[in-house]
C-alpha cells in the first residue's frame, strides 16, 4: 500500500471515529425559537429527540451525509463542504425556503451539518437577519446562546458581515460601509 493509500484510509478512519462520537454525544436539536432547531448529525440521527420536538423536516447543509431516516422525514440536501473559499450565501434562498416551508405547515425543521458548528449556523444566523431583521453580531451572540459551540468559518463569518451590508442596504435604501455596519464584532 503506497502512502496516498494509506493516509486516505487513516483520514476515512478517524472521520467514522468523529463521527461516532458526534453521533453519541452530541444528539439533541438546540431550538433556536419556535419551530427552529440546530445540530449536528448526532442530532439528525436521533429520531426519538426529532419526533418529540414536532421536527418534521431535515435541512442538511453538508457533502456526502445521507439521510438517516429518509421515510419519516422530509429531507433537502444542500451539498456544501466546510471551506473558507465557499460562497454559502448563494444557497440561503433555497435554505429559507425549507425552513418557511416547514414552519408553514405546522412543523419544525432541524438545520445541521457535521458538527454543528459553521454550515448550518451560518444558514441559521442568515436566516434570523433575513426574517428577524437582526444584525449580524445579533444574531450570532443569539444562537451562542442557544448552541455555545456555534462558530462559523472565517469565510463565512465575512459573508455574514457582507449579507448584513445587503439586508440594511435593501431595507433602507443606503450603503452601509463594512466599519458602519460591523463593527460591534
Amino acid at each position: 500500500m503506497n502512502s496516498d493509500m494509506y493516509k486516505e484510509r487513516i483520514a476515512a478512519l478517524l472521520k467514522v471515529i468523529q463521527a461516532t462520537k458526534i453521533v453519541k454525544e452530541d444528539n439533541v436539536p438546540c431550538k433556536i425559537e419556535e419551530g427552529l432547531y440546530l445540530g449536528s448529525l448526532g442530532a439528525a440521527n436521533n429520531r426519538s429527540a426529532l419526533n418529540s420536538l414536532n421536527i418534521t423536516h431535515i435541512l442538511t447543509i453538508a457533502i456526502s451525509l445521507a439521510p438517516a431516516h429518509p421515510n419519516d422525514f422530509i429531507y433537502k440536501i444542500v451539498e456544501v463542504p466546510d471551506r473558507e473559499d465557499i460562497t454559502i450565501t448563494q444557497y440561503f434562498d433555497e435554505c429559507f425556503a425549507f425552513i418557511d416551508e416547514a414552519r408553514a405547515r405546522g412543523g419544525g425543521v432541524l438545520v445541521h451539518c457535521f458538527a454543528g458548528r459553521s454550515r448550518s449556523v451560518t444558514v441559521v444566523i442568515g436566516y434570523l437577519m433575513f426574517k428577524n431583521g437582526m444584525s449580524f453580531a445579533e444574531a450570532l451572540e443569539y444562537v451562542k446562546t442557544k448552541r455555545p459551540v456555534a462558530s462559523p468559518n472565517s469565510g463565512f463569518m465575512l459573508q455574514l458581515q457582507e449579507y448584513e451590508r445587503s439586508l440594511r442596504a435593501s431595507r433602507t435604501g443606503t450603503v452601509l460601509e463594512p466599519e458602519k455596519c460591523c463593527s460591534s464584532l
